[in-house]
């Protein structure tokens, strides 16, 4: 192991991450007269059977578990965020009102391919008007954030939904002076790449209203029938004569400008995002510089914040398994599932359909080549839509001509090179010494030699039942790939770190 020095347990170190008004209107009917007024867009110019049961099941029960109130122990701490990755800081305003309190519900609706997963709860969290707090990891640019807003005596009082960027964003929504008779949000939010708490230079910032009236929301086109002054707060932009809005909020299936009929209480909403606050799970109090690890309110929250019951647990994986954390966080992030019978299986191999499947949910990033079509994959495959993205993606290639192979099994090599064509990770060292750390390194084929050493020195190879035999040619199984996938995660932020014996490089 001679390349693990002390500057790389420093290096590793470093690598842990945390985190994260209205005029009286006269008449209110006029807000709605908005909608059809136009709207500046900005265009994000971020990249942004047993087989099946491995994607996820879109269609969920109504027939909710019971739950009973829940204590969640949070951490708040000051975290430094590196400002590639995904995360935000919230801040609530009121200019003008009498408001000291407010309670702000998060929940995510996670991008996976070209479609958004179920809203998941993120936790009610009681702020002081002024009040920031910063959230991280767990997410990725394109992933929608929203926000349910809640006076102290638990009336809702308002309504927000932005879109993660690709860096650190600075996000503000702010009060009318008496929300509760005029439930309009305006959200200001831009990128903050060096966490200043200001919007950069030169980037876009998006600015728009939010109304609600009878349980459903307007993004609304236009802010020109209010009197802005309520809404404006010292070092923010000033209200612009038209809303600025993400892209993807005004165009395609998702968009959700001039829709009028945005319920905010759907019924196939998880019983935790349509509860009054406080009476399922135990409201989180806001401190000065309050710090959340996403990832891990996903945890915490797992089960309360899905409309159907999740598995996280199996049959056949004991509490001292080698790689149970790996398996209950990816699966309570629904890139992986069990079987109907209650296990997972974690020996048996990975297919090229089921590894890309995995990977269509794991990972959002842009098309680098146009697809084919595979003559063994037909357009009803269980796998048909993930194989196709992948592929575009640069992650899986052809195996022969316009063959995909889609049952074949990967080995630890091939599922380590997709994950190094995904990452795009180089090597600091020489990669001669990186790779002494494994007994077998000469059995790694030159071609793949840089691209292994540079997922060993970010910490993503994982090597069981011996850390120092990489085993490139054996067949990977579920519990390999399960460990090897989370590790990649970890490497980009996205979730928290999980210790282990078998992690190359963190002993």
């Amino acid at each position: 192991m001679k390349y693990i020095t002390q500057s790389y347990f420093a290096y590793l170190s470093k690598f842990v991450l945390a985190a994260t008004s209205v005029a009286i209107f006269s008449p209110i009917a006029s807000a709605y007269a908005a909608v059809g007024f136009s709207t500046t867009v900005a265009q994000i110019t971020d990249n942004s059977t047993e087989q099946q049961l491995l994607a996820h099941n879109e269609v969920e029960t109504r027939n909710r578990p019971t739950i009973q109130r829940q204590t969640v122990t949070t951490v708040s701490r000051n975290v430094s965020v590196k400002s590639k990755k995904t995360g935000f800081s919230l801040a609530i305003w009121q200019p003008s009102g009498n408001f000291s309190e407010v309670i702000a519900r998060i929940s995510v609706k996670s991008k996976r391919g070209n479609d958004y997963l179920k809203e998941r709860f993120l936790g009610d969290y009681k702020y002081k008007i002024k009040q920031k707090a910063k959230f991280a990891k767990g997410l990725k640019a394109s992933d929608r954030i929203v926000v349910r807003l809640y006076d102290v005596q638990n009336r809702f009082i308002g309504y927000s939904e932005f879109e993660c960027l690709s860096a650190n964003t600075t996000v503000n929504l702010i009060f009318s002076a008496k929300p509760t008779q005029y439930q309009v949000v305006r959200t200001v939010y831009g990128v903050d790449a060096d966490q200043n708490g200001t919007i950069d230079t030169g980037t876009t910032t998006y600015d728009y209203f939010t109304q609600v009236r009878n349980q459903r929301v307007i993004f609304l086109s236009s802010s020109q029938t209010f009197q802005g002054s309520q809404f404006q707060v010292e070092g923010l932009s000033k209200i612009a004569a038209t809303s600025i809005y993400p892209l993807s909020f005004t165009q395609g299936e998702f968009a959700v400008v001039r829709q009028s009929f945005i319920s905010i209480f759907s019924s196939d909403l998880a019983e935790v995002l349509q509860a009054t606050p406080g009476s399922l799970v135990q409201v989180i109090e806001v401190s000065n510089n309050s710090s959340y690890d996403i990832s891990q309110m996903l945890m915490n929250y797992r089960q309360v914040s899905m409309s159907r019951p999740l598995q996280v647990g199996f049959s056949d994986i004991s509490t001292n398994y080698w790689a149970k954390d790996f398996i209950a966080k990816l699966a309570a992030m629904e890139i992986l599932e069990g079987f109907p019978d209650g296990t997972f299986r974690p020996d048996a191999p990975v297919t090229r359909a089921q590894f890309a499947v995995m990977l269509r949910k794991a990972f959002a990033k842009g098309k680098i080549r146009q697809g084919i079509a595979f003559k063994d994959v037909p357009t009803q495959s269980w796998a048909y839509n993930a194989i196709s993205e992948v592929y575009q993606m640069g992650f899986l290639n052809a195996v022969v001509g316009k063959d995909f192979n889609p049952t074949q099994s990967l080995s630890r090599l091939e599922i380590l090179v997709a994950l190094a064509r995904l990452l795009n990770y180089k090597a600091s060292g020489s990669t001669d010494t990186i790779l002494s750390v494994y007994s077998d390194a000469t059995t790694i084929a030159s071609e793949h030699r840089s691209l292994i050493a540079a997922l060993t020195e970010r910490g993503i190879v994982v090597n069981y039942p011996n850390m120092m035999l990489l085993n490139a040619g054996r067949v990977a199984t579920r519990s390999e790939v399960s460990a090897l996938l989370y590790q990649a995660l970890s490497s980009t932020g996205q979730v928290a770190n999980i210790s282990s014996q078998y992690v190359v490089g963190q002993q």
